[in-house]
């Protein structure tokens, strides 16, 4: 009888298996490696059918670049930052979109984060992303402060404003009018007989909040009517549940308007559930209007008019501009790009 063990040998942990590097994904497809180089930072330099070549090599292969050393080698990585308000608004997720399809195409990484509309946090975050070293940022600010991302430019990092307008002629923008889409909402509730309305926003430090309530007051002002004629209600959030208490309380201080001008969408869900429940009728009683035109308006138990957005386009047109930038330094041209709204009428403020 043997000893124990006898004829067996030990085991150790599994061998690692050596890692896949350009050489060898250059061999594979009959390549140079800074054409492979070219496929996964530059890809538009590469005919389209060594690009396929190249592009099955690295899927034969299991080929994974090695981000950080490729950063460290050429001095600047392909990494973006992407900060919005909230990330908890349809709107934003639309912009998202638009964005990620262009950083795909041109083989950029997006890092995704939310201000929360707290300016402190839009700090943190920037700071961060500078950590991180990305080439490019695009931001929605929390207000009109646009000192905090000289962080960024000290650094050399290149950054759009989105959903927001660039006051300096150095520095891109995509922003939508939001003072015609204010215009837009309140002339059309005008049209349909409303003579007191009520406009629920944020804090009217967001940009945004302050531009529509601007187109507000002069569609109000071209029909004739005071300021008096518009009731202002703040609250904290942007949020359905924010709409739903603040109409709540409307409801109980028996201050109910003719109409509710909402300064986005997720506001007037909130101000509809909260006049369902009280029975009041819409628009019978009350015309009620949001912004942006989220997917979800039309799907409300009673679909909701807003004034919409080109959100995917917003996403991408800054991410073009942005990449712009960052790859053609100095041939890049600074653009403030701002895109017309669009009034869509539906049941509630028929």
């Amino acid at each position: 009888m043997g000893r124990r063990g006898e004829g067996t040998r030990p085991t150790g942990p599994p061998q690692p298996t050596p890692a896949v590097g350009i050489k060898q994904v250059a061999l594979r497809a009959g390549v140079s490696p800074g054409t492979v180089s070219n496929v996964l930072n530059r890809p538009e330099r590469v005919a389209p059918d060594t690009r396929v070549r190249v592009e099955q090599a690295i899927r034969e292969l299991g080929f994974v670049r090695n981000g950080s050393a490729s950063t460290l080698r050429a001095g600047q990585g392909r990494t973006i930052g992407l900060m919005v308000l909230d990330l908890g608004n349809p709107f934003f997720t639309d912009v998202a979109r638009g964005v990620e399809d262009v950083v795909s195409e041109r083989a950029y990484a997006v890092i995704l984060c939310s201000s929360s509309a707290s300016v402190a946090r839009e700090e943190r975050n920037l700071r961060m992303l500078a950590e991180q070293q990305v080439r490019g940022v695009l931001v929605t600010p929390v207000d009109d402060e646009a000192g905090r991302l000289d962080l960024l430019r000290e650094r050399g990092v290149a950054t759009v404003m989105l959903d927001h307008t660039a006051t300096r002629p150095d520095q891109c923008s995509v922003a939508v009018d939001d003072v015609a889409g204010g215009k837009l909402a309140v002339s059309h509730l005008l049209e349909c007989g409303a003579r007191r309305i009520a406009y629920l926003s944020g804090p009217l430090s967001i940009r945004q909040c302050e531009d529509r309530r601007t187109g507000a007051l002069r569609a109000l002002t071209a029909a004739g009517f005071g300021e008096d004629a518009l009731l202002d209600v703040v609250v904290p959030a942007m949020s359905p549940r924010a709409g739903q208490e603040a109409t709540e309380k409307l409801l109980a201080d028996q201050e109910l308007p003719d109409a509710i001008f909402c300064a986005n969408d997720l506001l007037a869900m909130g101000v509809l559930r909260a006049l369902l429940q009280a029975g009041v009728q819409v628009p019978g009683e009350v015309s009620l209007i949001g912004y942006d035109d989220i997917e979800f308006t039309a799907a409300a138990a009673i679909p909701l008019s807003s004034v919409r957005q080109p959100t995917y386009q917003l996403g991408r047109i800054a991410t073009e501009l942005l990449l712009d930038e960052c790859d053609n330094p100095a041939g890049h041209a600074h653009q403030q790009v701002m895109f017309q709204p669009e009034l869509v009428i539906r049941e509630s403020t028929k």
